[in-house]
């Protein structure tokens, strides 16, 4: 390893340590402080990859895929995102520090890489900020368009910046309440779609799965038969490769959690249940309430109908019109509001940590990784911040053209990152082999491994490439380097930093797995941190439902149940 790579703090570091607690102090006294639990890691990952896709985005593809392609869509790409995420998990809880994927990428394959991983995840990241305000404006256009976006910019970042740089604790606790009513809004809409479709609406109109049958299941895109059907769905699964996300919003705050290696499992593994009834249960109601080729889902995305990008354009919103049921979309649109708010707060987290750590590493300007007294890196904060002020291009462009404009630039971003895990974990798994340590002995064995990571890493790559390519045919110009730019930038990146830095490939067998002895910091840590008291709240909200609990019921006649009760519950718990 060079000498000159920096470690990246991960520690928990007060003046006063109490008994049975762990101090370790950084370099440089640059530090982030453990003070996140259970259920603000869990609804942080809900609030950070919950946001206007699943209300509303997802339902204007729904004309290009029709209700089966949309679903097949979403749900071939989170199975995906699954594979992904077991990368992140087994190595996460091995290594939970500050941006830990990154750091990874360094250690275990080359610099180059790390180096062109961090600035595409810190884009990807910092460009959501102003998208998800944006976006935000557009649903205030609901009620008025008196509104200037300027206003909304200003006091949106005004309370991001409330939450994000006084405690990470405060930040964890907003989280987690506004989290909590990104929930609900899930639930009601999801409530609403099912006693719809069997009568229970002013209509009495049972419709069931009416609209796929007619017009029917596919809809056609670009080309006509099968192969416009084909198009159709791909087009769905460009979508899902921007929308389905969040083991990277876990993985941002694995160096500012509590005892990590024992809140952390559960977080990784509830997340297949999270893709499943978010993601995939979104996918299949959007198809349900709506037909594709509704009339006034079409003018709204085409721009001639008034309210376009608005919750007013969400099927649900027009299925609430058609069977009368009056002031539901108002409270639907003032609850995606909540959840635009919750999903930027959660962003703006994700990108100053990550601008943090190469300020550490030496990615960027070492003003970023200094930090106050209360573990909070301010100047990283205030430069995502500034980013946000982005948005006012709203002021000059059409703001959902604008929001267009994110979404393609964060799609390539994140779909690199992917990538470059899949790659670190395959060398970390070979590392392993190579070095005789068994996989059993870690604290977290992912399942379908290595094989998961060969799986993200070809759908990442194909994701990039297939981005545009309803822009191919009729060429567009602006779209194709939107779409396909950064394509270009990252690989001259890695090759320039190659060269002037002159780092080296890290062979196989030779990868520092301590990574500078930062693994053996959060053993020590793990050994002596005294977990706090959970209550009803942290058990139902943090998922940290013991094994060994439930196995000292009795399992036989009313136990029996009992212990199916609790099992039911927790899965329940663990999709919310």
């Amino acid at each position: 390893m060079n000498d000159s790579k920096e470690k990246v703090a991960s520690i928990n570091v007060d003046t006063d340590v109490a008994s049975g607690e762990a101090q370790c102090l950084p370099p440089d006294t640059m530090h982030l402080q453990r003070r996140l639990g259970g259920k603000e890691v869990q609804l942080f990952a809900i609030g950070g990859a919950i946001g206007t896709s699943v209300f509303l985005t997802m339902g204007t593809w729904l004309p290009r895929g029709g209700p089966a392609g949309l679903l097949i869509g979403y749900t071939l790409w989170c199975l995906n995102v699954w594979c992904v995420n077991q990368c992140f998990a087994e190595m996460a809880i091995y290594a939970p520090i500050p941006s830990c994927f990154i750091t990874f990428t360094s250690y275990w394959v080359d610099e180059a890489l790390a180096f062109t991983q961090s600035w595409a995840f810190f884009l990807c990241q910092a460009l959501l900020v102003p998208a998800e305000i944006t976006a935000l404006h557009v649903l205030l256009t609901f009620w008025t368009d008196k509104m200037p976006i300027e206003a909304t910019v200003i006091i949106v970042l005004a309370i991001y910046g409330a939450l994000n740089c006084f405690d990470a604790e405060l930040f964890g606790k907003a989280e987690f309440y506004m989290s909590i009513g990104k929930v609900l809004l899930i639930f009601l809409l999801f409530g609403f779609t099912f006693f719809t479709m069997v009568g229970c609406n002013p209509l009495k109109d049972a419709y069931g799965f009416r609209y796929w049958k007619n017009p029917g299941p596919f809809a056609e895109y670009l080309s006509t038969g099968s192969l416009g059907s084909f198009w159709g769905t791909v087009s769905c699964m460009s979508l899902a490769s921007f929308a389905v996300c969040g083991p990277e919003y876990v993985s941002s705050v694995v160096g500012e959690t509590r005892s990590p290696r024992r809140v952390l499992p559960s977080c990784y593994s509830s997340f297949k249940w999270r893709l499943g009834f978010f993601f995939v249960g979104s996918a299949l109601c959007f198809g349900i309430v709506a037909p594709y080729d509704d009339p006034t889902l079409a003018a709204f995305i085409a721009g001639t109908a008034q309210g376009s990008g608005t919750s007013r354009a969400s099927p649900y919103t027009i299925a609430m019109q058609r069977l009368k049921i009056p002031g539901l979309p108002h409270l639907i649109n003032a609850l995606m509001i909540t959840s635009l708010l919750s999903c930027g707060n959660g962003i703006l987290f994700a990108a100053s940590r990550a601008l943090f750590v190469m300020g550490q590493a030496g990615r960027a300007p070492k003003i970023f990784a200094k930090t106050t007294k209360r573990g909070i890196p301010v100047y990283a904060v205030a430069a995502c911040l500034l980013l946000g002020l982005l948005a006012m291009m709203g002021v000059s462009d059409a703001a959902y053209t604008v929001l267009k404009y994110f979404i393609d630039l964060c799609t390539v971003c994140t779909q690199f990152n992917y990538m470059c895990v899949c790659i670190a974990y395959m060398h970390f798994y070979k590392n392993l082999e190579a070095q005789g340590i068994s996989r059993d002995s870690l604290p977290y064995k992912a399942s379908f491994q290595p094989y998961a990571s060969y799986v993200g890493a070809t759908c990442a790559i194909l994701a990039m490439l297939f981005l545009g390519f309803d822009v191919l045919k009729p060429f567009d110009v602006k779209w194709f380097f939107i779409d396909y730019t950064l394509l270009g930038v990252f690989p001259i990146l890695g090759i320039l930093v190659k060269i002037f830095k002159k780092t080296k490939y890290i062979r196989i067998g030779a990868a520092d797995l301590g990574l500078g002895g930062l693994v053996k910091e959060v053993d020590e840590y793990e050994k002596l941190v005294v977990p706090e008291p959970e209550g009803w709240v942290e058990r139902l909200f943090s998922g940290l439902w013991e094994w060994k609990d439930r196995s000292s019921r009795s399992c036989t006649g009313k136990g029996k149940c009992l212990t199916s009760y609790y099992l039911v519950w927790e899965i329940a718990i663990q999709c919310a």
